[in-house]
């Protein structure tokens, strides 16, 4: 994998990793594009560029994950998280699968960016306004939601921001606390990803030029990943998540439209 190529993919993951458009189906569409085959570096590297974008989120709510006095939003990342990694752990032959065939994520784009369509109007009486006020079952409930970004294309960010609002949060808390729910999830799916690739082909990481895609990665999206969440909560403010489902209905066809011709396999 060139540098030109880690700067692109990192880029893509900054960029859609907190919105609500699929960050795992931009990098299978960008990496083949690019000719980038699925070797264990780039399957890992793929996985492993989100520790930039969770750094992102810890600065970026620097004073909310080191307030230690504030011991229920820990509380309420912990239990959030265990969904997500019971099932995970459960279907992960099913999920590997998924990914396998590209398919299953262009159907998840597409079939996501309805859903956005018509989410602003689904769950008109948000009383939520603030975190603290988030209780443990909300907690609870939007983790289960959570669980529906296991299926390749769903986006987690769209999962949680839809079962946040589904509990009656206003828009901006639900980006906000996916946001937050992102942190442990991501640390753990690379975590898993680190220990597997370790496991079965050590030899990647003796490599220096693999070590240094690595490093560029991080910082770039960390960089991009810190303007993107600003982004978000200021846009979905004002105008919602429509125009976020019309961009998913368009990438979902230009992702057909590529396996169709070939062009994703």
């Amino acid at each position: 994998m060139s540098t030109i190529q880690t700067i692109v993919l990192a880029v893509v993951e900054g960029l859609t990793e907190f919105l609500p458009i699929s960050s795992t189906g931009h990098l299978i569409m960008v990496s083949s594009l690019m000719g980038i085959g699925k070797e264990d570096f780039t399957q890992f590297f793929e996985v492993a560029v989100q520790m930039g974008a969770i750094l992102a989120v810890v600065v970026l709510y620097w004073k909310k994950f080191f307030t230690f006095r504030d011991w229920k939003f820990y509380v309420k990342l912990i239990i959030g998280v265990i969904p997500a990694l019971v099932i995970g752990y459960k279907m992960g032959p099913i999920i590997d699968n998924l990914l396998i065939n590209p398919l299953y994520t262009a159907l998840a784009i597409l079939a996501g960016g309805f859903v956005l369509l018509v989410i602003d109007n689904a769950f008109p009486r948000s009383t939520i306004k603030e975190e603290k006020d988030i209780t443990f079952l909300n907690s609870l409930v939007i983790g289960i939601f959570q669980c529906a970004a296991l299926i390749p294309g769903v986006s987690r960010s769209a999962a949680t921001i839809i079962g946040g609002m589904q509990q009656k949060l206003t828009r901006s808390v639900a980006a906000e606390f996916s946001f937050f729910l992102a942190v442990p999830t991501m640390a753990a799916a690379t975590g898993y990803k680190l220990l597997e690739t370790l496991k079965s082909n050590p030899e990647v990481f003796h490599d220096s030029s693999n070590m240094k895609a690595l490093v560029i990665g991080n910082v770039i999206a960390f960089l991009v990943a810190f303007f993107s969440m600003r982004f978000l909560v200021d846009f979905v403010k004002k105008y919602g998540f429509k125009a976020f489902g019309w961009y998913r209905i368009c990438v979902g066809l230009l992702f057909l439209v590529m396996i169709k011709m070939n062009q994703i396999r």
